[in-house]
């Protein structure tokens, strides 16, 4: 059954149809290609929790804090991104899962885990990457066929292959950021655990 809702999910989206909105948070993994910007992998957060609470809508991807012939050469400093709109619209999004509110959380530990907040955030070109970020959060909301050495360079051919790994598991899209976004419902009101409505924001 999981498996058609999937599936009309996805065909909704490539139609440009507008999904309902759901209560609990959805990842989306995204790629962004060459441009006028670095090859790159991301992932944003939208919706309510189950738990209740204030609409997500945020977004994060890990780079180096400075894109210099030093990444060649070694670790560099390292920092967390947050993508502007723009820059969102101008990339792909790949592929979507609806997570628990315990996913969602141990997506939030990896984020803080990789801030730098209590010390370093290194960067290093080979293995600790953009890439190795958002496999690390496809890992945490447990997905499968992560393990992909000759892709671990390709933002998109690695989202590629883990969203076939997981082609029962994650809503495909495979779609241009500007049209995905503009498929997308209105975060709703969310009753909270005590009761209180708290009032949504739009996309």
């Amino acid at each position: 059954m999981k498996h058609i809702v999937r599936v009309i999910a996805t065909l909704l989206l490539t139609l440009g149809i507008a999904l309902p909105a759901e209560g609990a948070v959805t990842i989306t993994f995204w790629s962004h290609e060459l441009g006028n910007s670095f090859p790159h992998a991301f992932f944003t957060l939208r919706g309510i929790p189950d738990a209740g609470g204030s609409p997500v809508d945020s977004n994060y991807g890990f780079t180096a804090k400075s894109i210099s012939p030093a990444i060649l050469l070694g670790p560099v400093a390292g920092r967390l991104d947050s993508a502007k709109p723009g820059y969102i619209a101008g990339s792909d999004a790949q592929f979507s899962m609806v997570v628990s509110d315990k996913q969602y959380a141990s997506i939030l530990l990896l984020v803080s885990e990789w801030s730098g907040q209590n010390g370093g955030s290194e960067y290093r070109l080979n293995d600790r990457n953009c890439v190795t970020f958002v496999q690390e959060a496809a890992r945490r909301i447990g997905l499968t066929g992560l393990e992909q050495p000759k892709l671990m360079k390709k933002p998109r051919s690695f989202l590629k292959a883990v969203a076939t790994a997981n082609s029962d598991r994650v809503t495909v899209i495979h779609q241009h950021g500007k049209k995905f976004l503009a498929s997308l419902p209105s975060l709703t009101p969310a009753k909270a655990a005590n009761g209180t409505v708290t009032v949504a924001t739009g996309p």
